[in-house]
């Protein structure tokens, strides 16, 4: 039985109405899913400020509510307390209700720009691989010792994220890795848990549309470090300019990893194949499935972390040697006359470039890159423009077209990706707003050898239209037209 009493641990609170030896049978910020029982957190969101549900939830059968405001009148069979910030308080509290699980585990958190689904995915990869039982929470999918649980947002909130730690300790789990996104640590979603490391990516233009500024986005990132306890390790990227700045407040210990830069751990490129990397990673040659600079990087990252927590250097490197990272990560396959198709989930201008300088890297020099990208509706308009010129310059074929358009119009869209364009690089241009007739183009636009990426949707399988999502995956889509062409 969980009483009130017991889920304040850790809870700073300034009046407390009511008897704090209530039983709690559930907690939730939503009033949707108030029912008998249940502890009512009322949450100042960016749309919808919870605490006009009060009254609804205590019809519900809410028994006490968390709240910042006390409302006109309270209920004197339900107890009321009152926080300075309900959104942290509820990460605590949901902690609390699990009887804290994420100390239950070694709970490993990636945060980021690009590279965060690659690194916790393989991380979960290898240490299964290792024999551990572990857990997974990522944009793709969250995984309990091979258990797919269906994922709705990068880093969930924090009820169903302590649900799904205490279902991975009820499962037996050593290891839990997570995503940690910038959004989470704004809107507190992974307070009152403690990680035993955290590994920072890299910092690229993002999510501007939400944290307004990229100091704001740099600050959410710096804050997931600054709350690291002195027992976990911080892993940094020190190649990216910001690296060292994620590090200046921790009190975790500091490890850093790059491939130009002084570090703890290191690692040198000697070949980079469409089949793989050739690595040199800590003194040892070591050939990887997976292909690209960035890749590089993420599977440095990822040995880097299994040092830290204490694994046997040639088991991961062979393990790692066998790992292919997260779907729709350069996820290529090739037509029956030799054409090459790449999916990625690129959605950033960093991301897009990083997939483009890989695939000039590669290339011969004669085969022609045609690009398919497109930019997301309701969200960071800035790097619209940004995006396409990208594509621009390091393509000779762009086609500009639909991603999600969710609730803008997806023509709007591409008119703001096509401002990006130089005068220069317009004849190369194509804009077709359905999505499967740019891919049919790219198909038949292409020759023998010729290389098509398809950014911005990776794994997804659906086009989020006017609130509704329909089934559409990028790389069936580009398997279909493959067959058309011989």
């Amino acid at each position: 039985m969980r009483y009130l009493s017991k889920i304040l641990d850790g809870i700073t609170f300034t009046e407390l109405q009511g008897s704090a030896d209530v039983e709690i049978t559930s907690i939730t910020a939503d009033s949707r899913q108030v029912k008998p029982g249940t502890l009512f957190v009322a949450v100042k969101g960016t749309q919808i400020d919870g605490h006009i549900y009060i009254e609804q939830a205590i019809k519900d059968g809410a028994v006490a509510i968390v709240c910042e405001d006390l409302p006109g009148h309270t209920a004197g069979e339900v107890a009321f307390l009152m926080v300075g910030n309900s959104a942290a308080a509820l990460g605590i509290l949901a902690s609390n209700f699990y009887d804290k699980p994420s100390a239950k585990l070694k709970l490993v958190g990636v945060t980021g720009t690009n590279g965060k689904t690659t690194v916790a995915t393989l991380l979960y990869q290898l240490f299964t691989d290792l024999g551990y039982k572990c857990g997974l929470i990522s944009t793709v999918e969250n995984k309990i010792n091979g258990k797919i649980i269906p994922s709705t947002h990068t880093t969930p909130d924090p009820v169903a994220l302590n649900g799904l730690l205490n279902d991975m300790v009820n499962a037996g789990c050593d290891y839990a890795f997570m995503e940690v996104s910038s959004h989470a640590v704004a809107q507190h979603r992974i307070e009152g848990l403690q990680f035993s490391g955290g590994i920072f990516t890299n910092l690229t233009h993002d999510h501007l549309d939400y944290h307004k500024t990229f100091e704001n986005y740099l600050k959410a990132k710096k804050a997931f470090f600054d709350g690291l306890p002195k027992n976990a390790f911080a892993l940094t990227n020190i190649d990216d300019r910001n690296g060292n700045v994620m590090l200046q407040n921790t009190k975790a210990y500091k490890k850093s990893y790059a491939l130009k830069s002084m570090a703890d751990f290191k690692v040198k490129v000697l070949e980079d194949q469409f089949t793989g990397l050739l690595l040199n990673i800590d003194g040892e040659e070591v050939w990887f499935k997976m292909v690209g600079m960035f890749n590089a990087y993420n599977l440095l990252a990822v040995y880097g972390a299994a040092m830290l927590l204490d694994q046997d250097k040639a088991k991961v490197l062979t393990s790692l040697s066998k790992l292919s990272g997260a779907e729709g990560r350069f996820d290529y396959v090739i037509s029956p006359n030799r054409i090459i198709g790449i999916v990625d989930y690129a959605h950033t201008p960093d991301a897009v470039q990083n997939v483009l300088s890989t695939i000039k890297d590669i290339r011969k020099g004669t085969e022609k890159v045609i690009t398919i990208i497109g930019c997301g509706g309701d969200r960071d308009k800035t790097k619209r423009p940004v995006m396409a010129k990208v594509a621009c310059d390091w393509s000779d074929k762009v086609i500009l077209t639909s991603d999600n358009p969710r609730s803008e119009d997806p023509a709007q869209i591409i008119k703001d990706m096509e401002a990006g364009v130089d005068p220069s690089n317009q004849r190369k241009t194509i804009s077709i707003v359905d999505r499967r007739e740019a891919i049919k183009t790219a198909v038949h636009l292409a020759q023998p050898g010729d290389i098509i990426l398809l950014a911005g949707k990776g794994h997804e399988k659906y086009q989020d239209v006017k609130g509704v999502k329909s089934h559409f995956d990028d790389k069936e889509e580009l398997i279909e037209q493959f067959k058309t062409v011989s």
